[in-house]
């Protein structure tokens, strides 16, 4: 069935169309498969917001694969982003859209593509957040398109029920299975926005980056990207029932138990039944990816031990303080404690490698969260591709924050989760007074590299320090530090430490443990 959009009059003039009412003019209207959609003119991009990519998941469709896009009749104008998904009781389930910033002039130019996917934790985010808008990228000579998936419950719900109703006989992953829809929408459509189909990067940070992680593992992606940039992301940990930041992922059977669970807690004996909650009155719930055996194969770090993962160049990278962000224990003994009761055996080793403060937790302690929630997971994947992939591997460390003063509340703190975000994005404000001339060429440098290597699959280009692929023989990292420069795998020795942790909890005593 063909939709009906509400049209604006217009007429179409040297490749542009005019309100009649307003006066003002607007670009010609692009021809998608689904249909023709106009947006707008700022400050020398067209940008379109608010295009479906999906039929909206709602009734019978909500824990579904997302399907393909109904066809409209006319020009739907696409100037206002699309609802953001449920999360904390508000939002909408029709929220599959995607956004586009093109600098193109002509459907001929066949610029380099970055498509964004946002973080939250798999609990939140939008597309619509003004700190991920692109036309500072864009400006320099991409397409930047930003997709929306679901999160949360709504996002990754398994269920014997939900598995039953499908030929693979999985469920969950809801949210992944967006981001694969909305890349196969750029494939088939971004040319007519100047974009190069064959030359597509995704991107992402936290949630979005360990997303990027996935689809890099997932035979579903294959073929729909060509690179791939992680800000603090990787999904490298081994599954247990039990989860921790790291050790996120759960196998189908587990997550089944769990939505079995959740069902129960909403009060409700059937798949049936709880579709017709209202999605903002649903209990709150577990929104994380899980090893399906479909989408996700398996054990990520296993896949890439055999070779078995979309080999594309990629940069990747974390931030110095990320375990600042993540409730740091508040005393010496609540770190023990913690410590401890998450590793079991390798605690004492890992506390060694990760000391903490007689009266404090200094940051050499708050950096196992970090490392183990992010930094082991990009040094276990430049590791890995670097041994068994084609491609090149970037590796990237972001410490970026004024020396506080000792005595200060700020003193020992470096760059926290998320903080990257608006360098790469360059939307630092430069009239504040905190933002120095150091942070404005870092996110220039930031940007710079990250468009390049959309590009050309290589960070490097003319006027930037030069940035070498990482490999096992010369393990170089681009550190963005007041100015970017090459230096060694932060906290190298203490990472091999966890990484002895990640490896028993790989044989049959570590998962047996970890049940």
């Amino acid at each position: 069935m063909r939709k009906t959009v509400t049209v604006v009059a217009t007429f179409v003039l040297l490749g542009l169309a005019v309100d009649a009412h307003a006066q003002k003019p607007l670009p010609a209207p692009v021809k998608t498969e689904d249909g023709l959609v106009q947006g707008v003119f700022e400050d020398g991009l067209t940008i379109y917001r608010g295009i479906p990519f999906a039929t909206p998941p709602v009734g019978d469709l909500r824990w579904r694969a997302p399907l393909p896009a109904a066809k409209w009749d006319g020009v739907r104008q696409t100037t206002q982003f699309g609802p953001i998904p449920v999360q904390g009781g508000k939002g909408s389930e029709d929220c599959l859209y995607l956004n586009v910033w093109t600098p193109a002039k002509s459907a001929s130019d066949r610029l380099p593509v970055m498509v964004y996917i946002y973080g939250g934790g798999f609990a939140g985010g939008s597309t619509s957040d003004p700190w991920i808008s692109g036309e500072m990228l864009a400006r320099k000579g991409v397409v930047f398109v930003s997709i929306a998936y679901r999160v949360g419950i709504l996002g990754f719900l398994a269920h014997p029920e939900l598995s039953a109703e499908t030929t693979n006989h999985v469920s969950g992953n809801y949210g992944i299975l967006d981001q694969i829809a909305g890349l196969q929408w750029v494939k088939k459509n971004i040319a007519a926005f100047g974009g190069n189909p064959s030359k597509v990067t995704i991107f992402g940070e936290s949630a979005g980056a360990i997303s990027v992680s996935m689809l890099c593992a997932s035979p579903l992606a294959k073929g729909l990207f060509e690179g791939a940039i992680s800000q603090s992301g990787g999904s490298f940990g081994p599954p247990r029932p039990t989860t921790y930041p790291g050790e996120n992922m759960k196998r189908l059977p587990d997550a089944e138990r769990d939505g079995e669970a959740y069902a129960k807690r909403a009060g409700v004996s059937s798949i049936a039944e709880l579709r017709k909650i209202p999605a903002t009155k649903l209990p709150g719930g577990r929104g994380w990816p899980i090893i399906d055996g479909w989408v996700i194969p398996d054990d990520q770090h296993k896949l890439y031990e055999a070779g078995k993962y979309n080999d594309v160049p990629v940069l990747i990278g974390y931030n110095s303080d990320e375990g600042a962000s993540f409730w740091p224990p508040k005393t010496p003994e609540d770190y023990i404690a913690n410590v401890h009761k998450r590793y079991g055996k390798f605690a004492d080793d890992l506390i060694k490698a990760y000391p903490v403060g007689t009266n404090s937790v200094p940051k050499t302690a708050r950096d196992l969260t970090r490392d183990a929630a992010f930094g082991w997971h990009t040094w276990s994947w430049a590791r890995l591709q670097s041994q068994t992939g084609k491609s090149k591997v970037f590796y990237y460390y972001f410490d970026q924050h004024p020396d506080y003063p000792e005595g200060s509340p700020q003193a020992g703190y470096g760059s926290p989760h998320a903080q990257d975000v608006s360098y790469v994005f360059q939307h630092l404000n430069p009239n504040n007074p905190e933002t120095t001339k150091s942070d404005l060429a870092i996110s220039d440098a930031m940007s710079t590299y990250w468009v390049n290597f959309a590009t050309h699959g290589n960070p490097n280009g003319k006027s930037l320090p030069a940035w070498p692929a990482f490999s096992i023989r010369n393990p170089q990292v681009m550190y963005f530090q007041q100015t970017p420069h090459l230096g060694p795998v932060p906290s190298a020795d203490s990472l091999k430490v966890l990484d002895a942790y990640y490896a028993w909890r790989r044989t049959p005593e570590g998962d047996a443990w970890a049940k």
